[in-house]
């Protein structure tokens, strides 16, 4: 008897030739080190140091006699401009810089530019985005930005 899922819930099958040894080789990137892929807890962990500083700054905009929506919208959008503004000047926002990481172009471009800081944050806003990820552990934001975080140090 066939199992009722079908076939297509285990995935599609590979060709056999697209095997790698790390995340980030089909990049050109190094296994480990700096200029490596960054794992998924450091890349947590700077997005909850951005998502505090936004917190901190949003309530410091609004005041205390404010309602709480008001401060969680304000929180997104200073969050957005950290990101879109911090990536595309330094490379990296406070909580990756904090943590060693950086925001690098997959085409080796010398910085990541407001264009792809813009769609990167506001990709990453919704969340889902950044949870779908590829073989190299890069989010559909990276993907259609082009980029890759990386270890810096």
């Amino acid at each position: 008897m066939a199992r009722i899922t079908g076939e297509w819930l285990s995935g599609p099958v590979g060709d056999g030739n697209a095997t790698t040894k790390y995340r980030g080789e089909r990049l050109g990137l190094p296994e480990s080190g700096p200029g490596s892929i960054a794992g998924s807890g450091r890349r947590i962990g700077a997005l909850t140091i951005d998502w505090l500083m936004g917190v901190g700054i949003a309530a410091l905009l609004v005041g205390q006699e404010t309602v709480s929506g008001q401060v969680s919208t304000i929180t997104l959008l200073v969050w957005m401009v950290i990101g879109i503004l911090a990536v595309s000047l330094f490379s990296f926002t406070p909580g990756q810089y904090f943590l060693g990481l950086q925001v690098a172009r997959v085409d080796n471009a010398p910085r990541v530019g407001i264009v792809s800081g813009v769609f990167r944050s506001v990709l990453l806003a919704f969340v889902i985005p950044g949870l779908i990820t590829d073989i190299d552990g890069r989010g559909v934001h990276d993907r259609v930005s082009k980029t890759v975080v990386v270890r810096s140090r």
